[in-house]
């Protein structure tokens, strides 16, 4: 059956079982490789993509879910790399091995499209279920704090270096 989705602002219509997840949907249908496979059982967050606008886990959500509805990836977060959270995962040095990044970052700009000045709580409660096997939970807070003060001035402050968070790592 064919569905058709938002997909970072395009439509897409995609050929595949109602019971096909969403994340092999943009992995495999819609080459979009942002968008990591961890534990396939809602656990780990590698898979987090928005869902009209809500942080959700790829790996267990239907297509048929996703049906006409917008879905964000990280490839769609902002289309040059500078989401605030994208130049705040830079400025303060976040990924390690970088697996986990792309979830993080897409369960952060959720948290920050709600809650534009959250709390070390907040934090902890939005990206609960998050898991970075590198442990570097107490810069990806640091990290969520300066997205806030970027968006806050309505700019990134500086431009992105490196390597882009968010395309085919």
């Amino acid at each position: 059956m064919a569905y058709t989705l938002k997909v970072n602002g395009q439509s897409k219509t995609v050929d595949v079982p109602a019971d096909t997840p969403l994340l092999w949907v943009l992995r495999e249908a819609l080459d979009l490789q942002g968008t990591k496979f961890g534990c396939g059982a809602a656990q780990c967050g590698a898979c987090t993509v928005h869902l009209n606008g809500v942080a959700i886990r790829s790996c267990v959500t239907p297509v048929v879910s996703a049906n006409g509805k917008a879905v964000t990836t990280i490839e769609g977060l902002s289309p040059d790399g500078t989401h605030p959270c994208q130049i705040a995962w830079q400025d303060v040095d976040v990924p390690q091995c970088g697996y986990c990044q792309a979830g993080q970052i897409m369960s952060a700009a959720a948290l920050l499209a709600k809650k534009p000045k959250p709390t070390d709580k907040d934090i902890d409660e939005a990206l609960n279920g998050n898991l970075c096997r590198c442990g570097t939970y107490v810069r990806i807070r640091a990290a969520v704090h300066k997205a806030a003060e970027l968006a806050a001035a309505g700019k990134p402050a500086g431009s992105p270096s490196g390597a882009r968070l968010g395309g085919r790592e």
